[in-house]
């Protein structure tokens, strides 16, 4: 079964669960497949679908630090809900200590000498980590392995 499927079933499973928050946002991801497969006339495979989601879960963060930033609770609270259900459909990650392994490696890999070189390691780790990986995380991790002792 394909990501397409897995969201329309569990799109399907919400509405005989009455579950309107998770309802909501699954329609907000297929609202948005669907305008992209109208929009560019193909159909999304896996990859794409995740990309989409990807997007929306970046928005979503971005939307929390704005509305924590102007005090609005309420609003925040609502896209970290939104922001859960986003986040069961993108692969397991590599965890914390995995990905500081990875940024070890590629600093040595690419001869990184300061933060002037953090492009080169950036580039290194965007081609080896796996797609969905938070890379605002890695860039800070990369900053602190190239931070002057």
């Amino acid at each position: 079964m394909g990501l397409k499927e897995q969201i329309t079933d569990d799109m399907k499973a919400a509405m005989r669960a009455k579950e309107a928050a998770k309802l909501g946002t699954i329609r907000l991801i297929l609202a948005e497949i669907k305008r992209r497969e109208v929009d560019e006339r193909i159909e999304l495979d896996d990859e794409q679908t995740l990309a989409i989601i990807e997007k929306m879960i970046k928005q979503r963060k971005d939307s929390i630090s704005q509305f924590e930033a102007g005090n609005r609770a309420d609003l925040a609270d609502i896209e970290k809900a939104e922001l859960a259900i986003l986040a069961t459909y993108m692969p397991a990650g590599l965890s914390e200590e995995q990905i500081a392994a990875e940024v070890a490696a590629a600093v040595a890999a690419s001869g990184a000498a300061g933060p002037q070189d953090m492009g080169k390691v950036m580039g290194l780790l965007k081609a080896k980590l796996p797609k969905g990986t938070d890379m605002s995380a890695v860039s800070g991790l990369i900053k602190k392995a190239l931070a002057p002792a």
